[in-house]
């Protein structure tokens, strides 16, 4: 698709990918908060627009500290059992901390002001690069991963270190959630590829903006939005905790409704398992 074309309105992931049995909606669907709470209206409409914002102040310095030496903690815990810095995911049902920054009010008050009251958590995975590691995450959009019904999901990006384009900051293609699911090639045969998904010729559909963050401030964009990062090169480590939300109509597939965390409002139909805080830290 090339970019002014409209997008298209539903789209059904092939059997082969065994992503979900359901029908997938793979379309942008605009927040339609009229009253944000911390939000601009502004702010709001850029969302729409542009498909991101960045970046947004949530921890202070020195909560950003603390953030980090968790996160130092956890690392080492986890390389020792044979893992890895890419391998902490879907956190929040292993570690209570995790948990805590999946529904923690300021984060959430954020999310709330796109997705509307009645929201579910459902993903948490930190992506650290460390200092020369030389990976490289394609430009990809989220949803083609996800077994999920509707494009309702928005990512935050918790900035656990600096991020800059030295260390291989987050990079966006501002509009080009709006131009719906695209084509994508798999990377398999690609040794420095963080993620095994590429849509090519991706800066066709607008010019990447580099998303420079604090520790301690996040970023949001919409699970359309092509985005991806270049590799660090530099002596600095660069991590990062996405949190994923949607909208607590979205059904999910291949059982990732037990992932589910209601973090604001209700979910009237219940699919979500809305897990408890695990014990762990």
């Amino acid at each position: 698709m090339t970019a002014g074309t409209a997008p298209p309105q539903f789209r059904t992931i092939p059997e082969h990918q065994k992503l979900s049995e359901i029908e997938r909606m793979l379309r942008f669907h605009p927040s339609e908060v009229s009253n944000p709470e911390v939000l601009s209206r502004d702010a709001v409409g850029r969302y729409n627009q542009q498909g991101f914002l960045a970046p947004l102040e949530v921890f202070s310095p020195t909560e950003a500290d603390g953030q980090r030496a968790y996160f130092d903690e956890l690392l080492d815990r986890v390389t020792a059992a044979g893992g890895n810095s890419y391998s902490i995911s879907t956190a929040h049902l292993k570690y209570g901390r995790v948990y805590d920054l999946l529904s923690h009010p300021r984060i959430v008050a954020y999310v709330k002001d796109i997705l509307g009251e009645n929201v579910v958590g459902w993903g948490s995975h930190y992506f650290c690069k460390m200092p020369g590691d030389g990976k490289k995450v394609h430009w990809h959009q989220d949803s083609s991963y996800w077994p999920l019904s509707v494009s309702k999901t928005v990512t935050v990006w918790l900035a656990i270190d600096d991020s800059d384009t030295g260390n291989g900051c987050l990079r966006v293609i501002p509009g080009s959630h709006l131009q719906g699911h695209l084509t994508y090639r798999l990377t398999e045969d690609c040794p420095d590829a963080v993620l095994n998904q590429e849509v090519e010729n991706a800066e066709q559909f607008g010019r990447p903006v580099d998303l420079i963050l604090r520790a301690g401030q996040i970023s949001m964009h919409s699970d359309l939005l092509l985005h991806g990062s270049e590799p660090n090169m530099s002596t600095r480590r660069r991590c990062g905790l996405t949190l994923r939300y949607c909208t607590a109509d979205v059904r999910a597939g291949m059982d990732w409704n037990l992932k589910g965390v209601l973090v604001s409002g209700q979910d009237p139909s219940g699919h979500w398992a809305n897990p408890p805080r695990p014990e762990t830290d």
